[in-house]
Parts: structure tokens; C-alpha cells; sequence
């Protein structure tokens, strides 16, 4: 059974049920908007379905529901937040305009997160980012679940990178996507529901391909994105984001995957530009020359254009909630789970 939910109930879900496993009400409303734009968009993997483990890792400690981010200017066009192993979402919006003004300022400006947790959908970031008028990088590490080309233990995380544009009257370009074949949350819900993985998903403890979504997790690893050109790609991400910011490598971070062994204590890295800065005020009609003659070509579509059509129709229509997983967000802001 399920139910439909309009965009402002799933927020207010959302919200009291992170309040309610230990959240400070201004940091849960801020994550609350990053899960009902995930859910709008349509995006599976860590959309509402993936709020309880926010819940559950607030309510053992794994991430820091009543931290309470600090932000810094480090350098002309720097700025660095220390997330105090809470939510990154509430850190990067604390800084947000700060950070937009030296973009602006300085043609270009960096902004790196310490001592964070998970960032859901970077997606989010770089949409805000293009938004304002600016183009936008975000870079995030987690908790190791692949092994670098060639290898057979796990050393990097899935550590995606995202990159928006700014569009005059239209939304974001927006380009999301993972250094692995496919996110660790999708391997799971296979676990769970006892179904092999597709070929080229995983690894297992050789190094070679597996179809068996146990053993890839907890033997083997994620298969690269693309080989080692995935690899690569990890390893770019987890300079920006570990590297620059001094936050912990993929293999030193605790396994987002449970409840044990305290914060990750990862870390984000976002950029921003502006591109009236380097390609004048025609960049705007320039771009829309390029996307124009992508269209053109039969079955092309622009990345982000179908989660922009997601979001219309639940905007319109509300999202169907299974009823289980309602009820368990309820419980949660009641103070009843876990």
C-alpha cells in the first residue's frame, strides 16, 4: 500500500522526522529541502527512501544532528567550513552567499568542507551554484567501497562530481555522476531484495567481475565507472575533496553503510565561476548554440533535463510513499524508531 504526498508534506516529513532522531530544527529543514528536490527529481537512489538512514546515523551518533558549522575566509577567493561532523548541507549553506559574492568578486572562488557527513545528491549543490548565475563544481568522498584500476581492495568511495550551468530563462545544466559503475545503495536494495546485480556493477576479493550483490559488499568492491578511466576520475575527486580540505581519505572513513565507528569526517569541495569573467556577456547565447546543436540530433537530451520534467510533474501530482516507509518517518518524529 501507499500513499501521495504533495512536495510540502514530504518536506515537513522529512523535517520532523530528523528533528525527531536529534536534529536542530534550522539543519533539518535545510536537508529536508535536498530530500524533496531528490524525491521531486525523481532520483532513486537518495531520494525519501534514504531518509532513514540519515535518522538512524543521527540517532547513534554517526552524524552530528545538533552541530553547528563554522565558516572562514582563507584566502582571497577561499572559504573553508568546518561541518563539526554534522549534516554538509547546513555547513555549505551557511556559506553560500559568501561564497557566490567572491565568485563574483574574483572571477572564481573555491569552498572546501571539513569534518562532514554524507552530501546526498551533489546535484544539489552545483543546481544552487548555476542558479546564481555561476558555474558550479562540487566534488565529495566517502567511505571506501572501490578498489583503484587494477586492484581488489576497496580504497576510494564512489566519490562523485557534479558540474551546473547557468541557462538565461530555462534551468540548470546539470551533470551528476559517480566515479563507479553504479551507486552502493543501488547493490544494496539488490541484496535486499535477493537479486544479482548486472555484470559490471562489481568485484569481487580477486578483482573480478561478480554478479552477487553479498559478496561485492562485503568481499569484494563497486567496479569502476568505465575502468581506469573511473579510477582516475576517484582519484581527481578524492584529492579535491580529501586532499584540499584535510578531511579523511575514502579508506580512512567510516562505513557509511552502517551504524558503526563514528562520523566519517569526509569532506566536500565546491567551485565557482563566473563565466562573464572569462567568456564575456555572450556566453549565455553561446552555450544555448552548443545545447541547441546537440538537440538537433535525434534522441539527445541535455543531462538534468529529465530530472527538471520529474520535478514539474510532482510538483502538479505529489510522489507515491510506500506506506511502510511513511510510517517508519513517522516514527522518527515521534522519537519512536530506532
Amino acid at each position: 500500500m501507499s500513499r501521495t504526498l504533495m512536495l510540502d508534506q514530504v518536506h515537513a516529513l522529512s523535517k520532523a522526522a530528523l528533528i525527531g532522531a536529534g536534529t536542530l530544527e534550522e539543519s533539518a529543514s535545510i536537508v529536508a529541502d535536498s530530500i524533496v528536490d531528490a524525491e521531486a527529481e525523481g532520483i532513486r537512489a537518495v531520494e525519501l527512501a534514504y531518509l532513514p538512514y540519515y535518522c538512524q546515523h543521527v540517532h547513534v551518533g554517526k552524524v552530528s544532528g545538533h552541530a553547528v558549522p563554522k565558516v572562514k575566509q582563507t584566502g582571497k577567493a577561499a572559504l573553508m567550513a568546518d561541518a563539526r561532523n554534522g549534516f554538509c548541507h547546513p555547513a555549505y549553506v551557511e556559506g553560500e552567499k559568501k561564497f557566490y559574492t567572491l565568485a563574483r568578486n574574483c572571477g572564481i572562488a573555491g569552498f572546501g568542507i571539513q569534518h562532514s557527513y554524507a552530501s546526498g545528491v551533489i546535484g544539489w549543490f552545483v543546481d544552487r551554484i548555476a542558479k546564481a548565475g555561476l558555474i558550479g563544481f562540487c566534488f565529495t568522498n566517502a567511505s571506501a567501497s572501490m578498489a583503484p584500476a587494477g586492484g581488489n581492495r576497496p580504497l576510494f568511495g564512489t566519490n562523485p562530481i557534479a558540474f551546473g550551468v547557468p541557462r538565461d530563462g530555462k534551468p540548470p545544466l546539470v551533470i551528476d555522476q559517480s566515479s563507479t559503475a553504479t551507486a552502493r545503495v543501488n547493490i544494496a536494495a539488490k541484496r535486499d531484495a535477493g537479486e544479482p546485480i548486472p555484470e559490471g556493477w562489481g568485484l569481487d576479493a580477486r578483482g573480478q567481475p561478480c554478479t552477487d550483490p553479498k559478496t561485492v559488499l562485503e568481499e569484494g568492491s563497486i567496479a569502476p565507472s568505465g575502468g581506469y578511466k573511473g579510477g582516475a576520475l576517484a582519484l581527481l575527486v578524492e584529492i579535491m575533496a580529501a586532499g584540499l580540505t584535510g578531511a579523511n581519505w575514502s579508506f580512512e572513513a567510516s562505513d557509511l553503510g552502517n551504524d558503526a565507528g563514528g562520523p566519517p569526517d569526509i569532506g566536500q569541495f565546491f567551485m565557482a565561476i563566473d563565466p562573464t569573467a572569462f567568456g564575456g556577456a555572450n556566453f549565455s547565447a553561446r552555450i544555448e548554440t552548443l545545447f541547441q546543436a546537440m538537440l538537433d540530433q535525434d534522441g539527445v537530451r541535455l543531462p538534468g533535463d529529465r530530472r527538471h520534467a520529474h520535478r514539474l510533474k510532482a510538483a502538479r501530482e505529489g510522489v507515491v510513499v510506500p506506506d511502510n516507509l511513511f510510517q517508519t518517518l513517522r516514527d522518527y518524529a515521534r522519537g519512536e524508531a530506532a
